[in-house]
């Protein structure tokens, strides 16, 4: 199954991001290499949100991972959600659908 994990991002992110940024990147990195996250970036212009993508059989590894990371932890996200997606078409689907 795919969850997305969906952060609202504070004004002042990209100029507040610096400092927390090498700690943030180095745990999403392990999640890559866990399996947990197949992509995560931030939406541009503006850049007011954040999309993580992870691959598990329940939304529990998006939601630990938003609730250590310092990102959330320092103020960056104001409000983070956890929702499935039903991925359908493409190559990595979840459920694929013909």
């Amino acid at each position: 199954m795919h969850y997305l994990l969906i952060y609202d991002l504070c004004a002042d992110y990209l100029e507040r991001r610096g400092q927390f940024r090498d700690a943030h990147l180095a745990m999403a990195w392990a999640a890559v290499e866990r399996g947990d996250i197949v992509l995560a970036g931030a939406l541009d212009a503006p850049a007011d949100r954040a999309m993580l993508l992870f691959h598990s059989d329940s939304p529990a590894a998006a939601e630990d991972f938003a609730k250590s990371d310092p990102y959330v932890t320092n103020g960056l996200v104001d409000r983070w959600e956890v929702r499935k997606w039903n991925t359908v078409v493409g190559a990595n689907a979840a459920t694929p659908v013909r």
